[in-house]
């Protein structure tokens, strides 16, 4: 069962869904898993996969669009603001509070790829997150930082003259995220596996959905050049940590950062490491998707069992 909710974030809203279980065999408040997604994804994509599985296995998952993409609100339209991403599933719990039949005090969250790292970073400084669990978990930082042909510095700079050149002419530059078809791909000599996974999932009728443009804006990237998603983990991140990896290591960094990530972590406990799969086979490929979330529900049942009173 699927519930249609608007959250408020301050002066706008964001526009989610809530997974419940079809039937419940008591009344008791139910536990709550908050998803954040991929970059560039809306709620109807790959957190919807996770959460309908979640939903199946008891919990309440509480999938959104992030601020300024898909059915959200919030100017300038398609930006990856890392800040904003991690606030985001802050006003998600606030949401999810006070909402009749969701216990405050079980809810944990649960990031994938991009996602992942916004949930490490939002769960170490808030606390009413009891959980956090993590499925390819990427590094936005690293990962921007290792684009920029010239270093990241050098970036930067370029950034800032373009922006100066943006405000100058009153267009903000939006940029793709991937080539929207495999002979684009093939033209720019993009041929390795995961970037062709990527455009298969996301541009195709496999995982294509019409609220996700494809597009960044551009200024925005300075903001990820300089996100550390896993700044104080070590001292602040004291939930108990999940993570989930693809098997098969690629160019996303995710298998890297989630075993960065695992090490960094003052109380890991569990790794699953999902073998044969791809990162973006994480995403929707059903045998992949099922093995991860039997393992994550099974986390969620055991570290959102009590409810837990904040004073």
């Amino acid at each position: 069962m699927i519930q249609p909710l608007t959250i408020p974030r301050g002066p706008i809203e964001l526009a989610a869904d809530l997974h419940l279980p079809d039937s419940r065999d008591d009344d008791r408040p139910l536990p709550a898993v908050v998803l954040s997604t991929p970059g560039s994804s809306v709620k109807e994509q790959i957190g919807a996969n996770y959460a309908s599985r979640l939903a199946a296995a008891g919990f309440a998952a509480l999938v959104f669009d992030p601020a300024h993409q898909g059915r959200s609100g919030g100017e300038p339209r398609d930006l990856e603001d890392p800040y904003r991403r991690g606030e985001d599933i802050s006003f998600a719990i606030d949401a999810l509070e006070v909402l009749p039949g969701i216990d405050p005090g079980r809810i944990g969250v649960l990031g994938i790829c991009a996602g992942g790292g916004y949930a490490v970073h939002t769960a170490r400084t808030d606390h009413r997150i009891r959980a956090v669990g993590t499925v390819v978990p990427g590094d936005m930082g690293a990962s921007f930082r290792a684009f920029q042909p010239d270093g990241p510095v050098a970036g930067l700079d370029a950034l800032a003259r373009a922006r100066t050149a943006e405000n100058r002419a009153g267009a903000p530059e939006r940029v793709a995220w991937l080539p929207d078809t495999l002979e684009d791909a093939a033209a720019a000599g993009l041929t390795d596996l995961d970037t062709t996974q990527a455009i298969t999932y996301y541009r195709t009728a496999r995982g294509r959905h019409e609220n996700s443009t494809n597009l960044r804006l551009a200024r925005g990237d300075a903001l990820l050049i300089g996100y550390d998603p896993f700044h104080l983990v070590d001292p602040l991140l004291t939930q108990p940590l999940q993570v989930v990896l693809a098997g098969r290591r690629g160019n996303t960094g995710s298998y890297e950062s989630g075993r960065r990530l695992w090490e960094l972590a003052p109380n890991p406990v569990d790794l699953m490491v999902v073998e044969g799969a791809g990162h973006y086979e994480m995403y929707d490929e059903p045998a992949y998707v099922d093995a991860a979330v039997a393992r994550l529900a099974a986390f969620y049942a055991e570290y959102l069992q009590a409810s837990v009173t904040m004073r």
